[in-house]
């Protein structure tokens, strides 16, 4: 049975007993009782289950290996033998050609020494042919060039005679002519000389050909010139451009943008016969310069 415990005293300095419990009483000895068989027996069947389990498995994957993956690799490993075989036959049909190509290429590139060896010789040969044939030509071209060399001396002291007298003759004509010279008109009919100056205006007087009459004319005014009128609409002197209006037979002619030195052609009178106007200076609203009329009565030539 429990044992009761007794109570001690304590003196007032030390912590009052506590009361007793039941939880604080010794718990009694479990007598364990002996195992089930049918436990046992349960036990004893799971253990043979599990390693049927593990048997069949092996014993699959055995017969696996066995009948499907084995000859795989069987086969596999005979394919392999035979590519090895087929790449040291082909290796071997390699090496007799390249060995073969290689006494042709040899043999080739001998016979093509040789060749070149002997074109060699033949091109020396007829180089050296070519070098006397033309050495022999040149010594026969110095002989006649020599010859020829005496006739030529001879003619240029006839050319030099003959080319101061055309020189002569071309200062008389410079000193006639001064800086007059032919230009062709806005009309395309071909004039005759022209002068870009006051001074070669008064060769072309001296030479009579012609009647020459100067003018200057005003921006916007109205000018007569012998038996014609002229008008300056417009002037750009550093273009050297210009127009004017020409009244002529009571018809008004406009020339639209005009350079310097330009023949301005155009038909007037009764016998329709070719005018001429050209304008050698410009400046700011002003220009100047003559007309060109066939030799006509001095009465008509007032201006």
């Amino acid at each position: 049975m429990f044992q009761q415990k007794v109570p001690i005293s304590i003196t007032s300095t030390q912590t009052p007993p506590q009361p007793v419990t039941p939880f604080d009483l010794p718990r009694p000895a479990v007598r364990r009782q002996p195992m089930d068989r049918g436990a046992i027996l349960k036990y004893a069947l799971l253990i043979v289950a599990t390693a049927y389990i593990i048997a069949s498995s092996y014993f699959m994957y055995y017969t696996y290996s066995v009948y499907e993956v084995r000859p795989r690799v069987v086969a596999l490993e005979q394919q392999q033998k035979v590519m090895e075989a087929q790449q040291a036959e082909l290796a071997k049909k390699v090496h007799v050609r390249l060995t073969e190509f290689n006494k042709t290429l040899t043999t080739e590139v001998g016979s093509t020494k040789q060749e070149i060896t002997l074109r060699a010789a033949e091109l020396e040969e007829q180089q050296r042919a070519a070098a006397a044939k033309l050495a022999a030509t040149q010594s026969q071209q110095s002989k006649q060039l020599a010859a020829v060399s005496g006739e030529v001396t001879n003619v240029k002291s006839d050319v030099g005679a003959a080319k101061a007298d055309i020189q002569k003759t071309q200062t008389e004509l410079a000193a006639t002519n001064s800086k007059l010279a032919n230009a062709m008109g806005d009309m395309g009919v071909q004039s005759g000389l022209i002068a870009h100056n006051a001074s070669e205006l008064e060769e072309l007087k001296h030479r009579g050909d012609r009647s020459y009459f100067e003018f200057s004319l005003q921006k916007g005014v109205r000018s007569r010139v012998s038996n014609i009128s002229l008008v300056l609409k417009k002037v750009d002197p550093k273009k050297s451009t210009f127009t004017m209006n020409v009244l002529a037979d009571d018809k008004t002619i406009e020339k639209k943008d005009r350079t310097l030195n330009e023949p301005l052609q155009f038909y007037t009178g009764a016998d329709h016969v070719l005018y001429e106007v050209v304008v050698f200076n410009a400046a700011k609203n002003t220009v100047s310069g003559y007309l060109s009329a066939p030799k006509f009565p001095t009465q008509e030539a007032k201006q």
